[in-house]
């Protein structure tokens, strides 16, 4: 979860897994995947950054918690939170986790 704040002052939590996407329009408005839409003060700068230290975070505990340390992560990803790059981290498992997610596809589709 990610806080952030509505236009009149008002904090919220947002699940950053459910934001579809972010634009400045100005302010800048959030698309969540059930189709509700967010207008927070925070740039759009800053809910990306937010977006990547949650998943950082999240990552980090699972490597705590987990005896033998991150169990799918790669070389990168490991390299990158040994050296204290969380973010680095966060960024190079999400992608993996799409590759992932797309071979995946590809061999259910038999190509």
């Amino acid at each position: 979860m990610i806080e952030l704040t509505r236009l009149n002052g008002n904090r919220l939590a947002v699940n950053s897994n459910l934001i579809l996407c972010a634009e400045s329009t100005p302010d800048t408005l959030l698309t969540m995947v059930t189709g509700d839409k967010l207008i927070v003060r925070e740039s759009l700068a800053e809910v990306a950054d937010r977006m990547v230290a949650c998943s950082a975070r999240i990552l980090a505990q699972a490597a705590r918690q987990s005896r033998g340390g991150p169990v799918r992560a790669s070389g990168a990803a490991l390299s990158a939170l040994a050296s204290g790059d969380a973010v680095k981290a966060a960024e190079t498992a999400k992608h993996e986790a799409m590759d992932e997610e797309s071979e995946s596809m590809m061999r259910r589709r038999g190509a």
